[in-house]
């Protein structure tokens, strides 16, 4: 069967993958270049969070100082989400699965109305928007009991589902952002070679987990965006998906691409046409039947008066054109069987989409986030090596057909630009535009 080009099959899960992800990266990207400034790091080093408990860093401090006490940062960082997610693969293994639903809940009830109405109250103060602190508390508590609402409940539609999905990407990406220079950098690296074992290594926690769920055909508990072409509410599909799980807020699953393609397309419509000609096929049966009925009625003396008859050419052909009939209407109705339940795993598969774990939104936008603290130039560069280094995540996916990890390709790719961008591009774009040599 001629299934096309990668590119073909593949162009609209692509599209509903990078679009939310190059909206949350951009709406980062926004937030923290009109609240924060490129000379003012003084306020990062006052945040303590999961990713710096060991070294806070100062501006005063050396650079060695900086990158051993960053590296002690991502290896504490790496095994507190190592050793969350285990707890995460005990939780499941033992049906503790309403815990990890609430579990999750909260978290994301926590985010979206501490962590994002900390946020909000920043625009608020610098933009000086008029609101009183009644209706702010109105709006804030609204807004997040309809986020958890959308997010875990499954008859709302799947676009709300997925705005609050690149919401809850936003705020946390905002947060970390707050971290030091040389803490984010060496944790996006830790993160990127975390996710790569974790999802590929045979006793990796989020293997584990996915084969997990795979065997019991449930749905894994956990914070995922989806992006299905069908634009309606939300079923609850089950199915592998791919993403990186992280403690409570970046909780996600691995990703499976399936579309079908024009040549599939023209299967599914001879299937459609045998099942119109079985059921024609199944009335003929019927009539025949009918006609044997009323046969086997006829009295003695009619059997004795066609008895003569027995072995001439039309009741062999009569007796040969029934048994064709009987077989082809078997083989048919065992067909037609095949066929209807090909056809449901069609659908079924159709109805699937892209799933990406909330991890993969959070850690790109920090990424373009912290390179928006430089300058405008980072961020470009650094956009587009994450849009790429995904890009090829998915074509790999659907070469491989296997989870794989959404994190290393895109961050490698977007800490090299960033570096290559910072460090020789723009010294030469700035020294040519300043000389007039390039306008």
């Amino acid at each position: 069967m001629d299934t096309g080009s990668i590119l073909e099959t593949i162009g609209l899960e692509i599209i509903g993958v990078m679009s939310p992800v190059s909206i949350c990266m951009f709406l980062v990207v926004l937030i923290v270049y009109s609240l924060t400034s490129p000379t003012d790091t003084s306020s990062f080093s006052d945040i303590r969070t999961a990713a710096n408990l060991v070294y806070l860093e100062q501006p005063t401090d050396t650079t060695s100082q900086k990158l051993e006490g960053a590296l002690l940062n991502a290896v504490v960082f790496v095994l507190l989400i190592t050793l969350v997610t285990f707890l995460l693969v005990i939780l499941y293994y033992y049906r503790f699965t309403n815990f990890l639903k609430y579990y999750i809940r909260f978290s994301a009830f926590f985010v979206l109305g501490s962590m994002g109405g900390s946020i909000f109250l920043t625009l608020i103060q610098h933009f000086n928007i008029p609101i009183d602190c009644f209706t702010f508390s109105v709006l804030l508590f609204n807004f997040t009991i309809l986020g958890v609402i959308s997010v875990f409940s499954q008859g709302v539609p799947i676009l709300l589902n997925q705005m609050y999905m690149v919401a809850l990407g936003i705020i946390v990406a905002a947060w970390f952002t707050k971290l030091p220079e040389w803490t984010t950098w060496v944790v996006l690296v830790a993160l990127a070679l975390y996710d790569l074992v974790a999802v590929l290594a045979p006793g990796g926690p989020l293997k584990m987990l996915v084969e997990l769920a795979s065997s019991r055909d449930e749905e894994l508990p956990a914070l995922v965006y989806e992006a299905r072409p069908n634009v309606g509410s939300r079923n609850g599909n089950r199915g592998p998906n791919l993403g990186l799980l992280l403690a409570g807020f970046t909780n996600g699953d691995p990703i499976e691409l399936r579309v079908m393609s024009s040549s599939e397309n023209v299967v599914m419509n001879e299937m459609r046409s045998d099942n119109v000609v079985m059921n024609e096929m199944r009335s003929e049966n019927v009539v025949m039947n009918e006609m044997r009925s009323e046969n086997e009625e006829i009295d003695g003396v009619r059997e004795v008066e066609t008895l003569p008859l027995i072995g001439g050419s039309n009741e062999r052909d009569r007796s040969r054109t029934t048994g064709e009939i009987r077989e082809i209407n078997e083989s048919d109705r065992s067909r037609g069987w095949v066929l209807e339940r090909e056809m449901e795993e069609e659908e079924e598969e159709r109805g699937r989409g892209v799933k990406l774990g909330l991890g993969d939104f959070v850690f790109y936008s920090v990424l373009v986030g912290r390179a928006a603290m430089y300058d405008l130039m980072t961020v470009y560069a650094c956009y587009l090596a994450i849009i790429s280094g995904l890009g090829c995540t998915l074509i790999l996916l659907a070469v491989c057909r296997h989870a794989l990890p959404a994190l290393p390709i895109s961050i490698a790719l977007g800490v090299i630009f960033y570096f290559l961008t910072r460090l020789l591009m723009e010294p030469f774009v700035v020294g040519t535009s300043t000389n007039l040599l390039m306008f």
